[in-house]
């Protein structure tokens, strides 16, 4: 009687067949080719002159300077009150109340500020005047004048 016997697959049967598909894959990769220098470069085609409009052709008018624009004014805030008796308004880039008839005063949250060559400040439109300095002031008017 004879015997078959049925050896396992040893460890070069089980590496065989996938390390023939990648060494197979790769060497597509190459080609005796190489890399290949002799494209030309890219150059964009020419412009095809193309039919104008009358309004394309005539020349545009110089712009105008426009004015600088100012802060929006506010008759009163919703949070900060009027000074009181007062005629002002309420200048929202400098974030204080502006008063009309006096120069370079303004007032908020019950205190005048007065800018006269430095900050001072005061309880009333007529002083007495402190002086300070601009950390002393709300900060729209520290910016606006240094």
């Amino acid at each position: 009687m004879t015997t078959h016997s049925i050896h396992p697959a040893g460890p070069s049967s089980r590496f065989g067949l996938p390390l023939i598909c990648i060494l197979l894959t790769l060497a597509g990769c190459t080609g005796p080719g190489g890399y290949r220098d002799d494209y030309p470069d890219w150059e964009p085609a020419p412009r095809q002159p193309s039919a104008q409009t009358p309004a394309q052709t005539r020349p545009l008018p110089p712009a105008q300077p426009q004015p600088p624009k100012q802060a929006p004014r506010m008759k009163a805030h919703p949070r900060f009150a009027p000074p009181p008796g007062g005629n002002c308004y309420w200048d929202t880039g400098l974030g204080v109340y502006v008063l009309e008839g006096q120069r370079n005063t303004f007032y908020r949250e019950r205190v005048y500020y007065r800018w006269d060559n430095g900050w001072n400040y005061s309880n009333s439109p007529q002083g007495p005047w402190q002086p300070t300095d601009a950390s002393g002031v709300p900060a729209g008017l520290g910016r606006k004048f240094r």
